[in-house]
């Protein structure tokens, strides 16, 4: 009997967090989509969106694994279904490598993404991480070495804005006891 609970709960948990993963990961997308703002900043236009504040949200509030499958499939399914469908597979890498970064420097030394320091920590290397991972797909894309460096602010201003959001936000999440 013992061992017949246990795989139950195995599984219910299992259950749980396949639930929890995939709202994120829409969350992300509905954000993503539905909140944008196109600047004249750069070459293509640049993309100011409300998709970073839940996905920032989403590695603080519930990890590394969360954070990134939250980026790289919310975000990357935005971009297969918009006008940046041949961002799509560089979309999935960079952001899921940057939720993974965010998540996992917000939960070290077991600060549980409940430490400001670590959580703006892990925020800032994961745009740093963006902001390299977006310049080389911008290369790979576009073929210059030069044109790509007018996206980069554009990129700033929305990783700003979502930590903005975000910290605040998980850390209101983390007190109510969500994750």
């Amino acid at each position: 009997m013992n061992n017949c609970q246990n795989q139950s709960s195995r599984s219910t948990a299992r259950v749980r967090d396949m639930v929890i993963t995939s709202l994120l990961i829409a969350i992300v997308f509905i954000a993503t989509n539905s909140i944008k703002i196109k600047l004249p900043i750069s070459y293509n236009g640049g993309l100011i969106h409300m998709g970073n504040t839940m996905f920032f949200t989403a590695a603080l509030v519930f990890g590394a694994r969360k954070g990134a499958a939250a980026g790289a499939f919310g975000m990357a399914l935005f971009d297969a279904l918009s006008e940046f469908a041949a961002w799509t597979p560089f979309t999935f890498i960079v952001r899921g490598i940057m939720g993974y970064i965010i998540g996992k420097t917000a939960y070290l030394n077991n600060k549980s993404g409940e430490n400001w320091v670590y959580n703006l920590l892990g925020i800032s290397l994961g745009s740093v991480w963006m902001l390299i991972g977006y310049y080389f797909t911008e290369v790979i894309l576009t073929g210059s070495w030069i044109l790509p460096i007018s996206s980069i602010p554009g990129n700033i201003i929305q990783l700003v804005i979502g930590a903005v959001v975000a910290l605040p936000l998980s850390a209101a999440l983390k007190r109510a006891g969500l994750s």
